[in-house]
C-alpha cells in the first residue's frame, strides 16, 4: 500500500480518540449515586434501561474505540522523535483498556441484578461476606487505574515530543485523563464511589485532544497525497 493511502488509514484510526472521548462523555453526563451512603437511589439508578445503555455503548464501546485508536496512535509515532515511547504508551494504554473491558462488563450486567435484590428488600444479598472474587475484582480495577493513568500520560507525552503531532494536543490528552483517572483513584480508596464531574470534563478536553490528533494526521496524508499527485512525469 502506498505511504499516503497508509497514512490516511492510520488517521481514520486516530478518530478513535475522539469517539472514545464522545462515548465516555455521553454516558458519564448522568452522575451515578453513591452505593454507601445511598444505596436505594444508586440501585434505581442501575436498574433503569439508560443505564443498561449508557454502558453498553458509551463505556464498552468507548473503551473499545480508544483500543483501536491508541494502536493507531502508536504506529503514527513509530516514524516521529519519540518512536519507543508512543510504543510503551501503546502497550500501556491498550492493557490496561482491555482489563477494563470486563470490569465494565460485570458493571453493565450484573449490577442491575444487584440493584433489583436491593429495591426487593433481598437485606441477605447486600449481607454477605466477601470472597476471593471481590478482592481480585478490586486489585484488578486499582491495576486498571494505574495501567490506564500512566499509560495516557506517556502517550500525551509521546505525542508532545513527536514533531509530527501539535504538541498542544498531547498536552490536553495528558490533562485531561489526570482528571479523569486521579478521580477514579480517589473513588476507589478514600472517596464517595460515585461519578464526579472530573469525567465528564476530562472527557470533553479528550474529544478535544483526539480531534486535534486525527485531523491532524488526516492533514498531513491529504497534503501528501497532493503532492504525489502533482509530481512531474518522466519521459
Amino acid at each position: 500500500m502506498p505511504a499516503p493511502n497508509t497514512t490516511r488509514w492510520i488517521g481514520i484510526g486516530l478518530l478513535g480518540l475522539p469517539l472514545y472521548g464522545v462515548l465516555t462523555l455521553w454516558s458519564s453526563l448522568e452522575g451515578q449515586p453513591d452505593p454507601d451512603t445511598q444505596l436505594r437511589a444508586w440501585a434505581r439508578f442501575v436498574t433503569t434501561n439508560g443505564y443498561v445503555w449508557g454502558h453498553l455503548l458509551g463505556s464498552i464501546l468507548g473503551l473499545i474505540f480508544v483500543i483501536f485508536g491508541v494502536f493507531a496512535l502508536g504506529v503514527y509515532l513509530a516514524t516521529s522523535r519519540a518512536p519507543r515511547l508512543g510504543l510503551w504508551a501503546m502497550v500501556i494504554t491498550v492493557l490496561g483498556s482491555a482489563l477494563f473491558l470486563p470490569l465494565q462488563g460485570i458493571a453493565t450486567f450484573a449490577a442491575p441484578e444487584e440493584g433489583q435484590a436491593v429495591l426487593a428488600g433481598i437485606e441477605e444479598y447486600e449481607s454477605l461476606p466477601p470472597i476471593f472474587a471481590n478482592t481480585i475484582q478490586a486489585l484488578v480495577g486499582l491495576v486498571v487505574i494505574l495501567l490506564g493513568f500512566v499509560g495516557n500520560i506517556l502517550a500525551g507525552v509521546a505525542v508532545w515530543r513527536s514533531e509530527t503531532l501539535p504538541k498542544w494536543a498531547g498536552g490536553l490528552w495528558a490533562g485531561a485523563h489526570v482528571l479523569m483517572y486521579l478521580s477514579l483513584i480517589n473513588g476507589q480508596t478514600i472517596g464517595p464511589a460515585s461519578t464526579p464531574f472530573t469525567v465528564p470534563l476530562g472527557a470533553a478536553v479528550v474529544v478535544i485532544s483526539g480531534a486535534w490528533m486525527a485531523w491532524s494526521a488526516l492533514s498531513r496524508s491529504s497534503t501528501a497525497v497532493v503532492g504525489v499527485g502533482t509530481q512531474p512525469r518522466v519521459q
